[in-house]
């Protein structure tokens, strides 16, 4: 469902009496303006004007603000300054106090004002403006499902309006055309290893695997396509997600661990795995370990036991443990459309650059979740992707720990050594 609707009147009867009459009037007016411009030189054209273009975008993301604060009144004083920096569109994407005003009023309805102003704010042509859109994907995408799959689901056309806004542009961009990702063939040796070596046995018809099939138009969110549109403009906000703002990954982090449930003991198995393998490993060396086949089938039958006592769904007493808060949302069914960018999109927040701790703290218990659901949804690609999400981020926080405690060897100061004094016999 779309907010407005563009109507366009075609007179063609009106256009087509004096042919002859208006060929003429449309040659002279030509004539006319070809010679006003020639008789002013030092004419500028504002369409390659850099400073023309800057002020529009300007003027573009200050009306936007100006219209978000006569939305929220309440909150004029924190969004007044926006408008009059130099890059007002930059500065609202990065407000957090902005960020908070506007999501603790989302409603989702078809007379919600903010959807309203996400939807025209996204049809806008200036791409800082779209970015400001994007940052709020996570809290209306979370929002959206969560409320869609309660007892009483309210009216959603609001959020459907802007999904389908995003989805109608994604569509306009891939042009018909699907994501691929070229999978390397391990048969053919890196030009990093051999450069100057070229295989006779290369393969002409590499890999490719399918991240999203060729999009189709819709005018409306139905039952069937709803995964597809919610995971379309998922993928939209992973795309543009090196430019949005902490806050806005650290809330998909706790959706994402919400729909998956974390009421379950198994999202710690993968460490507590790990955790047993490097104290058997120093057992071991220590010599205090299982030296006899007897020993080694225990410990396999015990591994065996607590995994199948894992596949049981428990209630964990312990389950408010996420990272500064109860992770946000309900449980709700996953299918692949969703699931494969929510694992991109925590990807990123696990092992992307410049990623403050918060944020990887609750992209880690997000995964860990997701890994306890697939293991009982007994989805094998989701559980390849968070197992080795996971194995990751152990290694990632392994190597940090490590470095750390070089670092504090090498600056932990040591007395200094007396000089030696040698007695020399006369």
């Amino acid at each position: 469902m779309e907010f407005h609707h563009h109507h366009r009147n075609n007179n063609n009867n009106n256009s087509s009496s004096p042919q002859c009459s208006s060929n003429s009037n449309s040659s002279s007016s030509s004539v006319t303006t070809t010679t006003a411009t020639n008789n002013n030189p030092n004419r500028i054209t504002n369409t390659n004007d850099p400073m023309h273009s800057w002020w529009e975008s300007v003027s573009k993301a200050r009306s936007r603000i100006h219209s978000l604060s006569s939305i929220l009144p309440t909150h004029t004083s924190t969004l007044s300054p926006l408008a009059d920096s130099e890059r007002p569109a930059l500065s609202l994407l990065s407000s957090p106090t902005a960020y908070s005003a506007l999501s603790s009023s989302l409603s989702g309805s078809h007379s919600d004002p903010l959807c309203h102003w996400l939807y025209d704010t996204f049809l806008s042509s200036d791409p800082h403006l779209r970015l400001v859109v994007l940052s709020f994907i996570p809290l209306l995408s979370g929002l959206y499902l969560s409320r869609l799959h309660s007892s009483d689901p309210p009216s959603l056309a609001g959020f459907e309006a802007v999904l389908l806004a995003l989805y109608a542009s994604e569509t306009k961009s891939r042009a018909g055309k699907p994501l691929l990702v070229t999978i390397p063939d391990l048969s053919i040796p890196s030009i990093y290893h051999s450069p100057l070596r070229k295989s006779s046995s290369q393969n002409p018809n590499p890999s490719v695997g399918v991240i999203s099939p060729p999009l189709e138009p819709h005018l409306a969110v139905k039952s069937t396509k709803r995964a597809s549109i919610v995971g379309v403009a998922l993928h939209s906000y992973f795309s543009q997600i090196s430019h949005m703002p902490s806050w806005s990954k650290l809330e998909f982090s706790r959706f994402a661990a919400g729909w998956a449930g974390q009421d379950c003991p198994c999202r710690r198995e993968f460490d507590q795995i790990e955790n047993l393998n490097n104290t058997l490993a120093l057992s071991n060396g220590n010599g205090n370990g299982y030296s006899n086949g007897d020993g080694e089938s225990e410990v396999e039958i015990e591994e065996v036991a607590e995994n199948m006592r894992n596949l049981e769904i428990h209630h964990d007493p312990e389950c408010e443990e996420s990272p500064k808060g109860i992770a946000k949302g309900d449980r709700i069914p996953l299918p692949w459309e969703i699931l494969q960018p929510t694992l991109r999109i925590l990807g990123h927040c696990l092992m992307g650059p410049l990623i403050s701790q918060e944020v990887k703290d609750a992209a880690s218990f997000a995964v860990r979740c997701l890994y306890a659901r697939a293991s009982h949804d007994l989805v094998p690609q989701a559980i390849l992707a968070t197992r080795s999400l996971i194995q990751l981020d152990n290694r990632t926080r392994d190597a940090i720990t490590s470095a750390s405690a070089v670092a504090s060897n090498v600056n932990t100061p040591t007395k200094a050594k007396k000089p030696e004094i040698l007695l020399v016999s006369k």
